[in-house]
């Protein structure tokens, strides 16, 4: 990374119908705590590009909807572009308190971690107080705690919105072999894992309200067995046995294809 004076922090924003949620998560984010702030919508049915553009952010607007995952791949490809040498993704959706972005960095910046996740979930109490569904919160306790053990890691939340990434992890992990759908989350931690980053985390206030986005219960419970199928692959992949798809290079993975 470049010297203190030259680090460039972008804020990206996978975003789809967050137009009445937008403005209050760009607010909070204090002055100066980015260089720059991408919102990638992913063909919303609302006014999301429109108060993106009055906000000034810069817009990059899919013309078929192609899923959080395949957003996300869409602003990480831009931030590099750009140069960025610490990318801070936060859900537009006001979930995730964005003041805390700059501290995120900072933590990356001083070399103290690689990864940085928000934390959602200090106490039960807290949780179940913010607004987290009783049931949200028992699924999450039990794929972390399945998570920590399988990737020897002790965070609080595998499940965050609010994540922040020094420049070569995203130009290490092969995120472009990645699911287009919610489980790239879970893969892209298994394969930083798999590379050596440090993960680490923060808390972040829970904030469960009716325009927070939320999948339901059905696509959690299918995302629930697919974040147990790929701790499964990253141990087949760890004992040498098989090395599937999203722990090849993107090089490799094209060949096998």
């Amino acid at each position: 990374m470049s010297d203190e004076s030259k680090v460039k922090i972008i804020a990206v924003m996978p975003a789809y119908n967050a137009a009445a949620t937008l403005e209050q998560t760009v607010r909070d984010i204090p002055e100066g705590g980015v260089d720059e702030i991408i919102l990638v919508d992913d063909c919303s049915c609302d006014n999301t590009v429109e108060v993106a553009e009055s906000l000034g952010l810069t817009v990059i607007r899919h013309d078929a909807n192609i899923g959080y995952g395949g957003n996300q791949k869409t602003c990480y490809t831009r931030a590099l572009e750009l140069g960025a040498d610490i990318v801070v993704m936060i859900h537009p959706d006001y979930q995730y308190d964005s003041r805390v972005i700059p501290i995120a960095a900072e933590l990356i910046r001083l070399g103290n971690c690689d990864v940085i996740m928000g934390s959602r979930i200090r106490t039960r109490a807290e949780a179940l107080q913010g607004g987290m569904p009783t049931w949200k919160y028992i699924a999450n306790r039990c794929l972390t705690i399945t998570e920590n053990v399988a990737l020897g890691q002790n965070l609080g939340d595998f499940h965050s919105g609010f994540r922040a990434y020094r420049r070569e992890v995203l130009e290490t992990v092969p995120w472009m072999n990645n699911s287009d759908d919610f489980v790239f989350d879970t893969q892209f931690l298994a394969q930083a894992v798999a590379h050596g980053f440090r993960l680490a985390d923060i808390p972040v206030p829970v904030r469960y309200f009716a325009e927070a986005s939320s999948i339901n219960f059905r696509r959690s419970t299918r995302y629930g067995l697919l974040t147990l199928w790929v701790m499964f692959q990253f141990w087949l992949n760890k004992l040498g046995l098989y090395k599937a798809k999203i722990f090849r290079s993107a090089e490799s993975a094209d060949e096998v294809s």
